[in-house]
Protein backbone atom coordinates (compact mmCIF):
# COMPACT_ATOMS: atom_id res chain seq x y z
CA UNK A 1 0.00 0.00 0.00
CA UNK A 2 1.48 3.31 -1.09
CA UNK A 3 0.31 6.64 0.24
CA UNK A 4 -0.51 7.68 3.75
CA UNK A 5 -3.36 6.59 6.00
CA UNK A 6 -5.64 9.45 7.01
CA UNK A 7 -6.94 8.87 10.54
CA UNK A 8 -10.13 10.90 10.99
CA UNK A 9 -12.31 9.66 13.86
CA UNK A 10 -14.91 11.40 15.98
CA UNK A 11 -14.86 11.03 19.78
CA UNK A 12 -15.39 7.73 21.56
CA UNK A 13 -17.91 9.09 24.04
CA UNK A 14 -17.16 8.14 27.60
CA UNK A 15 -13.59 7.09 26.94
CA UNK A 16 -11.59 9.15 24.40
CA UNK A 17 -11.74 12.48 22.63
CA UNK A 18 -11.45 12.47 18.86
CA UNK A 19 -7.84 13.68 19.11
CA UNK A 20 -6.97 10.91 21.57
CA UNK A 21 -8.60 8.27 19.40
CA UNK A 22 -6.72 9.53 16.35
CA UNK A 23 -3.42 9.53 18.24
CA UNK A 24 -3.83 5.92 19.41
CA UNK A 25 -4.86 4.64 15.98
CA UNK A 26 -2.00 6.51 14.32
CA UNK A 27 0.49 5.13 16.85
CA UNK A 28 -0.54 1.59 15.95
CA UNK A 29 -0.28 2.27 12.24
CA UNK A 30 3.17 3.80 12.62
CA UNK A 31 4.33 0.86 14.71
CA UNK A 32 3.45 -1.28 11.70
CA UNK A 33 5.52 0.95 9.43
CA UNK A 34 2.73 3.03 7.88
CA UNK A 35 2.64 6.79 7.44
CA UNK A 36 -0.38 8.09 9.35
CA UNK A 37 -1.85 11.59 9.50
CA UNK A 38 -4.13 12.50 12.37
CA UNK A 39 -7.21 14.60 11.64
CA UNK A 40 -9.84 14.39 14.40
CA UNK A 41 -13.31 15.40 13.25
CA UNK A 42 -16.79 16.10 14.66
CA UNK A 43 -20.30 16.46 13.30
CA UNK A 44 -20.95 20.00 14.48
CA UNK A 45 -21.86 19.00 18.02
CA UNK A 46 -19.64 18.23 20.99
CA UNK A 47 -16.01 18.01 19.87
CA UNK A 48 -16.28 20.57 17.08
CA UNK A 49 -14.18 23.12 18.97
CA UNK A 50 -11.51 20.51 19.68
CA UNK A 51 -11.42 19.45 16.02
CA UNK A 52 -10.88 23.05 14.93
CA UNK A 53 -8.11 23.56 17.48
CA UNK A 54 -6.39 20.32 16.42
CA UNK A 55 -6.48 21.58 12.83
CA UNK A 56 -4.58 24.73 13.74
CA UNK A 57 -7.21 27.24 14.82
CA UNK A 58 -6.16 29.53 17.65
CA UNK A 59 -7.85 29.17 21.03
CA UNK A 60 -9.47 32.29 22.49
CA UNK A 61 -10.44 31.57 26.12
CA UNK A 62 -13.76 32.97 27.36
CA UNK A 63 -15.55 32.72 30.70
CA UNK A 64 -19.28 32.42 30.04
CA UNK A 65 -22.57 31.73 31.74
CA UNK A 66 -23.15 27.99 31.97
CA UNK A 67 -26.56 26.41 31.38
CA UNK A 68 -27.60 26.97 35.00
CA UNK A 69 -25.99 30.40 35.39
CA UNK A 70 -22.73 29.30 36.98
CA UNK A 71 -19.56 30.51 35.24
CA UNK A 72 -17.92 28.10 32.81
CA UNK A 73 -14.42 28.30 31.36
CA UNK A 74 -14.86 27.95 27.62
CA UNK A 75 -13.31 29.13 24.36
CA UNK A 76 -13.84 29.91 20.70
CA UNK A 77 -11.51 28.86 17.88
CA UNK A 78 -10.34 31.51 15.41
CA UNK A 79 -8.34 31.40 12.19
CA UNK A 80 -8.28 33.43 8.97
CA UNK A 81 -11.45 35.37 9.67
CA UNK A 82 -13.46 32.34 10.78
CA UNK A 83 -14.58 31.60 14.33
CA UNK A 84 -15.91 28.26 15.56
CA UNK A 85 -18.42 28.36 18.41
CA UNK A 86 -19.52 25.10 20.04
CA UNK A 87 -22.80 25.33 21.92
CA UNK A 88 -21.94 22.29 24.04
CA UNK A 89 -18.90 24.14 25.38
CA UNK A 90 -21.15 26.74 27.02
CA UNK A 91 -24.69 25.38 27.23
CA UNK A 92 -24.15 21.64 27.09
CA UNK A 93 -25.55 18.72 29.05
CA UNK A 94 -22.08 17.94 30.35
CA UNK A 95 -22.00 21.33 32.12
CA UNK A 96 -24.88 20.68 34.53
CA UNK A 97 -23.18 20.57 37.96
CA UNK A 98 -26.28 19.59 39.92
CA UNK A 99 -28.17 17.47 37.41
CA UNK A 100 -30.74 18.36 34.73
CA UNK A 101 -32.58 21.67 34.79
CA UNK A 102 -35.00 21.34 31.88
CA UNK A 103 -37.12 24.39 32.74
CA UNK A 104 -34.36 26.79 33.75
CA UNK A 105 -31.37 25.90 31.57
CA UNK A 106 -30.27 28.71 29.26
CA UNK A 107 -28.38 29.26 26.02
CA UNK A 108 -27.01 32.59 27.29
CA UNK A 109 -23.43 31.30 27.40
CA UNK A 110 -23.58 30.39 23.73
CA UNK A 111 -24.54 33.97 22.94
CA UNK A 112 -21.55 35.11 24.98
CA UNK A 113 -19.31 32.88 22.86
CA UNK A 114 -20.77 34.44 19.72
CA UNK A 115 -20.03 37.89 21.20
CA UNK A 116 -16.43 36.81 21.83
CA UNK A 117 -16.19 35.70 18.21
CA UNK A 118 -17.44 39.14 17.14
CA UNK A 119 -14.80 40.72 19.37
CA UNK A 120 -12.18 38.73 17.44
CA UNK A 121 -13.17 40.59 14.29
CA UNK A 122 -14.08 37.58 12.17
CA UNK A 123 -16.12 37.54 8.96
CA UNK A 124 -17.75 34.14 9.49
CA UNK A 125 -19.02 32.43 12.63
CA UNK A 126 -19.71 28.71 12.58
CA UNK A 127 -22.17 27.82 15.33
CA UNK A 128 -22.07 24.10 16.03
CA UNK A 129 -25.16 23.00 17.92
CA UNK A 130 -25.69 19.67 19.63
CA UNK A 131 -25.75 18.28 23.14
CA UNK A 132 -27.60 21.28 24.57
CA UNK A 133 -29.01 21.33 28.09
CA UNK A 134 -31.59 24.02 27.35
CA UNK A 135 -35.00 24.37 25.70
CA UNK A 136 -35.26 28.15 25.74
CA UNK A 137 -35.90 28.85 22.06
CA UNK A 138 -32.55 30.61 21.82
CA UNK A 139 -33.80 33.40 24.11
CA UNK A 140 -30.62 33.28 26.18
CA UNK A 141 -28.51 33.41 23.03
CA UNK A 142 -30.29 36.56 21.89
CA UNK A 143 -30.22 38.18 25.35
CA UNK A 144 -26.45 37.79 25.51
CA UNK A 145 -26.22 39.59 22.16
CA UNK A 146 -28.26 42.61 23.27
CA UNK A 147 -31.90 41.59 22.88
CA UNK A 148 -34.27 42.52 25.71
CA UNK A 149 -36.99 40.04 26.59
CA UNK A 150 -39.39 41.79 28.94
CA UNK A 151 -42.34 40.82 31.13
CA UNK A 152 -45.53 42.78 31.81
CA UNK A 153 -43.74 45.08 34.29
CA UNK A 154 -40.97 45.89 31.83
CA UNK A 155 -38.37 43.78 33.61
CA UNK A 156 -36.25 41.13 31.87
CA UNK A 157 -37.73 37.66 32.17
CA UNK A 158 -35.73 34.95 33.89
CA UNK A 159 -33.57 32.60 31.88
CA UNK A 160 -34.90 29.22 30.76
CA UNK A 161 -37.71 27.83 28.67
CA UNK A 162 -40.40 27.95 31.34
CA UNK A 163 -40.00 31.71 31.80
CA UNK A 164 -40.82 32.38 28.14
CA UNK A 165 -44.51 32.21 29.03
CA UNK A 166 -44.05 35.44 31.06
CA UNK A 167 -42.54 37.42 28.15
CA UNK A 168 -44.70 40.11 26.57
CA UNK A 169 -42.17 42.05 24.51
CA UNK A 170 -39.04 41.33 22.49
CA UNK A 171 -36.87 44.40 21.92
CA UNK A 172 -34.14 43.90 19.32
CA UNK A 173 -33.07 47.52 19.01
CA UNK A 174 -29.88 46.94 20.99
CA UNK A 175 -28.97 43.67 19.23
CA UNK A 176 -25.24 43.73 18.47
CA UNK A 177 -24.94 45.57 15.13
CA UNK A 178 -21.82 43.58 14.22
CA UNK A 179 -24.07 40.58 13.59
CA UNK A 180 -25.23 42.23 10.36
CA UNK A 181 -21.68 42.20 9.02
CA UNK A 182 -20.82 38.53 9.55
CA UNK A 183 -21.99 35.31 7.97
CA UNK A 184 -23.48 33.00 10.58
CA UNK A 185 -23.45 29.30 9.70
CA UNK A 186 -25.61 26.93 11.74
CA UNK A 187 -23.75 23.60 11.63
CA UNK A 188 -26.62 21.24 12.30
CA UNK A 189 -27.97 17.89 11.13
CA UNK A 190 -31.24 18.13 13.02
CA UNK A 191 -34.21 19.08 10.82
CA UNK A 192 -36.86 19.14 13.56
CA UNK A 193 -39.28 22.08 13.72
CA UNK A 194 -39.54 24.09 16.91
CA UNK A 195 -43.06 23.03 17.92
CA UNK A 196 -45.27 19.97 17.87
CA UNK A 197 -44.69 16.23 18.28
CA UNK A 198 -41.41 16.43 16.36
CA UNK A 199 -40.36 19.68 18.03
CA UNK A 200 -37.70 20.69 20.50
CA UNK A 201 -39.66 20.06 23.69
CA UNK A 202 -41.39 16.83 22.71
CA UNK A 203 -38.41 15.07 21.13
CA UNK A 204 -35.43 16.41 23.04
CA UNK A 205 -36.93 17.64 26.31
CA UNK A 206 -36.98 14.15 27.88
CA UNK A 207 -33.28 13.76 27.06
CA UNK A 208 -32.69 16.89 29.16
CA UNK A 209 -34.62 15.64 32.16
CA UNK A 210 -38.12 16.87 31.29
CA UNK A 211 -41.09 14.74 32.31
CA UNK A 212 -44.54 15.08 30.71
CA UNK A 213 -45.47 18.17 32.75
CA UNK A 214 -42.17 19.88 31.98
CA UNK A 215 -42.49 19.06 28.29
CA UNK A 216 -45.96 20.63 28.25
CA UNK A 217 -44.66 23.75 30.03
CA UNK A 218 -41.75 24.08 27.62
CA UNK A 219 -44.01 23.59 24.60
CA UNK A 220 -46.33 26.34 25.86
CA UNK A 221 -43.39 28.67 26.48
CA UNK A 222 -41.96 28.05 23.03
CA UNK A 223 -45.35 28.60 21.36
CA UNK A 224 -45.65 31.94 23.17
CA UNK A 225 -42.07 32.80 22.17
CA UNK A 226 -42.91 32.17 18.50
CA UNK A 227 -45.67 34.76 18.67
CA UNK A 228 -43.27 37.33 20.09
CA UNK A 229 -40.47 36.63 17.62
CA UNK A 230 -42.74 36.43 14.59
CA UNK A 231 -40.61 33.89 12.70
CA UNK A 232 -41.74 30.57 11.27
CA UNK A 233 -41.34 27.72 13.78
CA UNK A 234 -41.52 24.98 11.16
CA UNK A 235 -38.30 25.80 9.32
CA UNK A 236 -36.10 22.67 9.29
CA UNK A 237 -33.57 22.99 12.08
CA UNK A 238 -35.62 25.43 14.16
CA UNK A 239 -35.89 22.78 16.86
CA UNK A 240 -32.15 22.23 17.06
CA UNK A 241 -30.53 22.69 20.47
CA UNK A 242 -33.79 23.44 22.23
CA UNK A 243 -34.72 26.17 19.79
CA UNK A 244 -31.34 27.85 19.42
CA UNK A 245 -31.78 26.94 15.76
CA UNK A 246 -35.03 28.95 15.71
CA UNK A 247 -33.35 32.08 17.05
CA UNK A 248 -30.27 31.70 14.86
CA UNK A 249 -32.24 31.13 11.67
CA UNK A 250 -35.22 33.38 12.30
CA UNK A 251 -33.61 36.33 14.08
CA UNK A 252 -29.91 36.28 13.29
CA UNK A 253 -30.26 35.20 9.66
CA UNK A 254 -28.07 32.12 9.96
CA UNK A 255 -27.63 29.66 7.11
CA UNK A 256 -28.05 25.99 8.01
CA UNK A 257 -25.54 23.45 6.71
CA UNK A 258 -24.81 19.79 7.55
CA UNK A 259 -22.42 19.77 10.49
CA UNK A 260 -19.95 17.21 9.19
CA UNK A 261 -19.63 19.03 5.84
CA UNK A 262 -18.78 22.25 7.64
CA UNK A 263 -16.24 20.56 9.91
CA UNK A 264 -14.53 18.74 7.04
CA UNK A 265 -14.07 22.10 5.31
CA UNK A 266 -12.76 23.73 8.49
CA UNK A 267 -10.12 21.05 9.11
CA UNK A 268 -9.01 20.84 5.47
CA UNK A 269 -10.11 17.24 4.94
CA UNK A 270 -9.83 17.39 1.14
CA UNK A 271 -6.23 18.57 1.31
CA UNK A 272 -5.26 15.82 3.76
CA UNK A 273 -7.11 13.24 1.67
CA UNK A 274 -5.02 13.95 -1.42
CA UNK A 275 -2.61 11.07 -1.94
CA UNK A 276 -4.12 8.91 0.82
CA UNK A 277 -4.30 5.16 0.31
CA UNK A 278 -6.81 4.60 3.12
CA UNK A 279 -9.04 6.53 5.51
CA UNK A 280 -9.72 5.25 9.02
CA UNK A 281 -12.70 6.86 10.74
CA UNK A 282 -14.98 5.89 13.61
CA UNK A 283 -16.74 6.78 16.84
CA UNK A 284 -17.92 5.15 20.02
CA UNK A 285 -20.94 3.43 18.50
CA UNK A 286 -21.63 2.72 14.85
CA UNK A 287 -25.43 2.56 14.74
CA UNK A 288 -28.40 3.72 12.70
CA UNK A 289 -27.73 7.33 13.66
CA UNK A 290 -24.21 7.06 12.29
CA UNK A 291 -25.57 6.45 8.83
CA UNK A 292 -27.67 9.63 8.91
CA UNK A 293 -25.24 12.51 9.01
CA UNK A 294 -22.85 11.57 11.79
CA UNK A 295 -19.13 12.13 11.35
CA UNK A 296 -18.05 8.66 10.12
CA UNK A 297 -20.71 8.66 7.41
CA UNK A 298 -19.67 12.13 6.28
CA UNK A 299 -16.01 11.14 6.23
CA UNK A 300 -16.85 8.00 4.26
CA UNK A 301 -18.91 9.93 1.71
CA UNK A 302 -16.12 12.43 1.11
CA UNK A 303 -13.48 9.70 0.82
CA UNK A 304 -15.62 7.57 -1.47
CA UNK A 305 -16.13 10.55 -3.79
CA UNK A 306 -12.35 10.75 -4.08
CA UNK A 307 -11.98 7.01 -4.64
CA UNK A 308 -10.24 6.32 -1.33
CA UNK A 309 -11.32 3.23 0.67
CA UNK A 310 -12.61 3.65 4.22
CA UNK A 311 -12.39 1.43 7.29
CA UNK A 312 -14.22 2.25 10.51
CA UNK A 313 -13.21 1.60 14.11
CA UNK A 314 -15.74 1.79 16.94
CA UNK A 315 -16.51 0.75 20.46
CA UNK A 316 -19.41 -1.36 19.25
CA UNK A 317 -21.03 -1.91 15.86
CA UNK A 318 -24.80 -2.18 15.53
CA UNK A 319 -25.16 -2.02 11.74
CA UNK A 320 -24.78 -4.75 9.15
CA UNK A 321 -21.95 -5.16 6.67
CA UNK A 322 -24.40 -4.30 3.90
CA UNK A 323 -25.40 -1.04 5.61
CA UNK A 324 -21.75 -0.14 6.11
CA UNK A 325 -21.00 -0.86 2.46
CA UNK A 326 -23.91 1.34 1.38
CA UNK A 327 -22.38 4.16 3.42
CA UNK A 328 -18.99 3.66 1.77
CA UNK A 329 -17.35 1.84 4.68
CA UNK A 330 -15.50 -1.32 3.67
CA UNK A 331 -15.36 -2.93 7.12
CA UNK A 332 -15.66 -2.10 10.81
CA UNK A 333 -13.51 -3.14 13.77
CA UNK A 334 -15.16 -2.97 17.21
CA UNK A 335 -13.30 -2.74 20.51
CA UNK A 336 -15.96 -4.85 22.18
CA UNK A 337 -14.95 -7.76 19.94
CA UNK A 338 -11.37 -7.53 21.20
CA UNK A 339 -12.05 -7.11 24.90
CA UNK A 340 -15.70 -6.72 25.92
CA UNK A 341 -14.81 -6.08 29.55
CA UNK A 342 -12.09 -3.52 28.83
CA UNK A 343 -13.33 -1.60 25.79
CA UNK A 344 -14.09 1.53 27.85
CA UNK A 345 -11.26 1.45 30.37
CA UNK A 346 -8.54 0.48 27.89
CA UNK A 347 -9.88 1.98 24.68
CA UNK A 348 -6.57 3.64 23.80
CA UNK A 349 -4.54 0.46 24.00
CA UNK A 350 -7.15 -1.43 22.00
CA UNK A 351 -7.16 1.24 19.30
CA UNK A 352 -3.38 0.94 19.04
CA UNK A 353 -3.78 -2.81 18.54
CA UNK A 354 -6.34 -2.26 15.78
CA UNK A 355 -4.13 0.38 14.18
CA UNK A 356 -1.21 -2.06 14.11
CA UNK A 357 -3.45 -4.75 12.66
CA UNK A 358 -4.64 -2.41 9.93
CA UNK A 359 -1.07 -1.39 9.21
Amino acid sequence: MTGHVLVAPDKFKGSLTAAEAAAHLAAGLRAAGREARELPVADGGEGTLEAALAAGFGRVPVTVCGPTGKPVESAVAVRDGVAVVELAAASGLALLPDGPDPLGATSRGTGELVAAALDAGVDTIVLGVGGSACTDGGAGLLAALGARILDATGDPVSDGGAALAQAVRLDLTALDPRLRKVELVLACDVDNPLLGPDGAAAVYGPQKGAGPREVAALEAGLAHWVRLVGSAPDVPGAGAAGGVGFAALGVLGARRRPGIEVVLELVGFAEHLAGAALVVTGEGALDAQTLHGKAPAGVAAAARAAGVPVIAVCGRCEVSAAELAAAGIREAHALVDLAPDRCLTEAGALLRRIGARLG
